[in-house]
């Protein structure tokens, strides 16, 4: 659901035809991401539900960019494609080789989890530049209320999934989700209580 939750915003860019002021950096850190978690699911092995969440994450993730892309101005676009070249191809291809080649094979998926972990906090550290772009316009469009709530399910049900499986990694990756989530809620409710402070305002004044 959460993979899911940021439709309505590029339904919204494929029916403008525009990506207005939407940023791609947050879904193209997404896929990283979910690439990583699904190799790191394919070190540890027996982990049949990382495998298909991250998959499906891959794809839908893959798709949002593709439509990004195509509605995109041309710096963006670029922009765009370097992030891609640089994180998903770049950045993930060193860590493969890295702990393929460098890594024994019984510390790997400890090293790699790690690793997944680290990147679990830029996934959400990256929509930063949404909360700024949030409080310069004032206006809680560019944070849907539905990715917050999605985010926050989903990092209760990661975590008792991490307990359940005893996943180190899983388990920590949730805590931070969940400690982002709380952030991004707090900038809405900021962002809502200075509109309805200045609505107040304008009534007196009249």
């Amino acid at each position: 659901m959460v993979f899911l939750a940021p439709l309505t915003t590029f339904y919204r860019i494929y029916k403008k035809k525009c990506t207005e002021g939407f940023q791609s950096l947050p879904y193209v850190v997404a896929l990283f991401s979910a690439t990583l978690w699904l190799f790191y699911a394919f070190i540890k092995k027996n982990e049949l539900l990382l495998v298909i969440i991250n998959s499906i994450g891959c794809i839908i993730e893959s798709f949002y960019i593709a439509i990004y892309l195509a509605y995109a101005q041309n710096k963006a676009r670029i922009y765009t494609a370097k992030l891609i070249l640089f994180l998903n191809m770049g950045v993930f291809s060193v860590i493969v080789l890295t702990i393929l080649l460098l890594i024994e094979q019984s510390h790997r998926a400890r090293v790699l989890g790690w690793i997944c972990v680290g990147f679990a906090v830029s996934v959400f550290v990256a929509p930063l530049s949404i909360m700024k772009l949030v409080i310069k316009t004032r206006s809680v469009e560019f944070m849907p209320f539905y990715l917050s709530f999605f985010l926050t399910i989903s990092a209760i049900a990661w975590f008792f999934y991490g307990l359940l499986v005893k996943d180190l990694y899983v388990m920590v990756s949730s805590t931070t989700i969940l400690r982002h989530t709380y952030e991004f809620k707090l900038c809405r409710l900021s962002v809502r209580s200075v509109k309805n402070a200045r609505h107040i305002k304008n009534e007196n004044d009249m």
